[in-house]
């Protein structure tokens, strides 16, 4: 079984700024982690390797910094990684950045058994990625994934939803998001961290994956960033005192005065 985990290269969020001028994220002196959503998936593919066999790559897109996230999936048990970076590929939106990624999949050596990806990115919040990548690579998507069985012909999978959860069976090659209530990361050997340093990790770019220009990078976006800006802080408060019932009183007659109830 071959199975191929997408990661993000993420800014820590509490420490990120927007740049003003190109409505994009400043990275320059951010400290950057894997999205933690991705831990998730790659946890459950490693789950799926310890009890059936198989092999795991991981593929992020990316600055080359983002190698340093590469590493890291590799210390906790990925076998191979593989980076797309290209300044051709900059500010692509989810949908040139989906065409991308399914480009590199298509090139692989092997044929992909399952593609798994984080529910959403911390950074941008879309939950677009996974399935664009499932759109492009025609293939069968389950979003909100809890759990994975192997079974025969394909997968069973357990999905979060409002009201619970509901089983699915999807045959392979499938394609799947994960909640954080799946599983945890699991920590790193020494020895992994050891190989995981020293491992090549190829870097593919426009001329290996070899796009159709016009659906690439930031040209190739059909949705663009025009304004980035905090929304006002409105100060306007009022403070409540007296007995509870008298308090509540005065808020309900102060919500119907301001039409709020």
């Amino acid at each position: 079984m071959h199975i191929v985990v997408c990661i993000k290269q993420v800014p820590d969020s509490d420490k990120v700024t927007i740049d003003r001028e190109t409505n994009r994220l400043n990275r320059a002196g951010v400290p950057s982690i894997i999205n933690p959503f991705d831990e998730n998936a790659l946890e459950m593919a490693l789950q799926l390797k310890d009890k059936h066999g198989g092999k795991i790559t991981v593929i992020s897109m990316g600055p080359p910094q983002a190698e340093e996230a590469l590493r890291t999936a590799l210390s906790h048990g990925a076998d191979e990684a593989i980076l797309l970076s290209d300044r051709k590929f900059g500010g692509a939106d989810t949908w040139a950045t989906s065409y991308t990624i399914s480009l590199a999949l298509k090139k692989l050596n092997e044929p992909v058994d399952l593609m798994l990806f984080g529910k959403q990115a911390v950074d941008g919040d879309t939950a677009q990625v996974g399935p664009g990548v499932a759109h492009f690579c025609g293939v069968p998507m389950i979003t909100y994934a809890k759990s994975c069985e192997v079974i025969d012909g394909g997968y069973r999978v357990q999905q979060v939803t409002d009201q619970g959860y509901n089983v699915w069976e999807i045959e392979t090659p499938a394609a799947l998001t994960v909640v954080k209530e799946a599983n945890e990361l699991r920590m790193p050997s020494l020895k992994k961290k050891m190989a995981a340093k020293k491992a090549e990790i190829p870097t593919w770019g426009a001329a290996e994956l070899q796009p159709d220009e016009s659906r690439i990078g930031l040209s190739g976006s059909p949705t663009k960033v025009n304004k980035v800006f905090a929304p006002p802080v409105k100060v306007n408060k009022e403070i409540l005192s007296g007995e509870p019932r008298e308090m509540v009183k005065e808020l309900i007659f102060k919500l119907r005065e301001r039409k709020v109830l």
